[in-house]
């Protein structure tokens, strides 16, 4: 048990950095401005619209159909460059990875840290949903899984390989943990990290 009324901060766990991204904001400062603001960040779409993203005009014409979605903005502004990763090899990786290889980029510049600098054991706790991008783009198409493999569309695809990705490329020496349940809320995530909090800071 942690007492604070004698200074005492020792087994204390403190969140010293924050990143997120969410439909209609591209940071928590903006996501809380929208939130104290009631914007509305579910689009709403007209026939044109959904005609041209290829829905089905039956499927339109179905009274049940909600031509609404909550949509994050430039999830094709991924720096592949950056993260010393080819064109090409961006565009077979699941959008998930591209994204939380870039909040965790952020993550850390929040937290004022720089992985290359800090000598102390940073661990990552990611969970993912299975690749639709994977099922539905990739491999569907036998042209490319022919020329590339599917072994290395897997790789760039599974959610296996999240958290150790963001390991890898950032070069951080903690615990590299892959989430993997129905529902993995940040609260699972942040429970998991203070049962190792003793040895590493985390993502």
């Amino acid at each position: 048990m942690i007492n604070y009324q004698d200074g005492s901060y020792e087994g204390a766990i403190a969140i010293i950095g924050m990143n997120g991204r969410f439909p209609g904001a591209k940071d928590m400062d903006e996501f809380w401005n929208n939130l104290y603001n009631g914007v509305e960040s579910v689009k709403f779409f007209n026939r044109e619209e959904l005609l041209k993203m290829g829905i089905d005009e039956h499927l339109l014409d179905n009274p049940r159909f909600v031509a609404a979605d909550a949509i994050l903005d430039d999830i094709d502004k991924f720096d592949a460059e950056f993260f010393d990763y080819s064109a090409r090899e961006a565009e077979i990786m699941d959008p998930q990875h591209r994204l939380f290889l870039e909040s965790a980029w952020e993550v850390l510049e929040s937290a004022g840290y720089n992985s290359e600098l800090y000598d102390g054991r940073i661990a990552v706790y990611a969970g993912a949903n299975l690749s639709g991008y994977m099922v539905r783009n990739l491999y569907s198409n036998p042209k490319l899984v022919e020329n590339l493999g599917s072994f290395k569309i897997m790789i760039a695809n599974s959610q296996d390989f999240l958290a150790t990705r963001v390991s890898y490329k950032m070069n951080l020496t903690g615990p590299s943990v892959n989430v993997n349940t129905f529902a993995h809320p940040p609260w699972l995530h942040y429970t998991l990290h203070v049962k190792t909090s003793r040895i590493t800071d985390a993502i």
